[in-house]
């Protein structure tokens, strides 16, 4: 009788096996926890350059001490936060109005040549005028309330976004589209389910655009006979050469549009789990 000889179970070569999978999670995290401090030492090394400018540059500039200072006795009083909700306020109801209103736009002018022959004009046509441009018109149209500002920062997120939407749309291969055609898809479905995911990614990079573009309108917007706000606190603190409160003022709409973007940045890792990313 002859001897049968067992099947290998070993994987092919190349296959990496199970022992990898913790060194690979390892080597992730150690490349995590290393950005984390790279970060944590990129601030503190700004800071540091910061003193550095204030104690021997020149000494109009106000170091991180008595900005830190004065930024306490406003937030002490509930003058920062109540300026910080106000601009918050302003800009997240801007953005999301755009950015609500981009996407349609640009998914329109994407999807359907027509569409695209009559809005794309007017989009370039709005695109090269500043939004701050606007703001005469925006006061003799709707007065010196909310309106206005919110108008302004409306038009600089969507301006921003809607382009991203569509050069995702545009962008989605072709190959997807006709497959889709094939397997009996009508264009709605294609449209969610493979122009959508396509296009995801971009509109994420452009509401990112948006965002920047919003928190960069905000100060010039509270020109508008705002009564608080960030950008209204630091007109105020020029006319009396207050530069401890500007600092404070320039401070926090960074340090709010950072949280901002990191929490699309966050939204847009859920949204987009399915697409491949470079490894760490």
């Amino acid at each position: 009788m002859s001897q049968t000889t067992p099947l290998s179970t070993s994987p092919p070569p190349g296959t990496p096996s199970r022992t990898d999978a913790p060194a690979t999670k390892s080597r992730t995290t150690r490349a995590v926890w290393a950005a984390r401090l790279l970060g944590v030492a990129s601030v503190l090394a700004g800071i540091g350059l910061w003193q550095l400018i204030a104690a021997f540059g020149t000494e109009n500039i106000p170091g991180p001490g008595p900005v830190a200072a004065r930024g306490t006795e406003l937030l002490a009083d509930g003058t920062l936060l109540a300026d910080a909700s106000a601009s918050v306020r302003r800009v997240l109801t801007g953005f999301a109005l755009g950015t609500a209103a981009a996407i349609p736009v640009g998914a329109l002018m994407g999807w359907y040549p027509v569409a695209r022959a009559l809005l794309e004009p007017w989009v370039q046509f709005f695109r090269v005028i500043p939004p701050l441009a606007i703001i005469p018109l925006a006061i003799v149209l709707l007065g010196i309330d909310e309106a206005p500002k919110i108008t302004v920062i409306f038009l600089a997120a969507f301006l921003s976004t809607v382009i991203s939407v569509f050069q995702g749309v545009i962008a989605v291969e072709r190959t997807l589209i006709d497959a889709a055609r094939v397997l009996g898809a009508g264009d709605p479905t294609i449209f969610v389910r493979v122009v959508v995911p396509a296009t995801t990614p971009f509109l994420f990079a452009g509401a990112r655009v948006g965002l920047g573009a919003s928190w960069s309108t905000l100060v010039a917007a509270e020109l508008i006979a705002a009564q608080k706000g960030l950008g209204y606190r630091m007109q105020q603190a020029q006319l009396y050469y207050d530069l401890e409160t500007i600092f404070v003022g320039i401070v926090s709409i960074g340090l709010l549009g950072l949280l901002m973007d990191r929490l699309l940045m966050a939204a847009e890792r859920r949204a987009t789990a399915w697409q491949e990313r470079r490894a760490v």
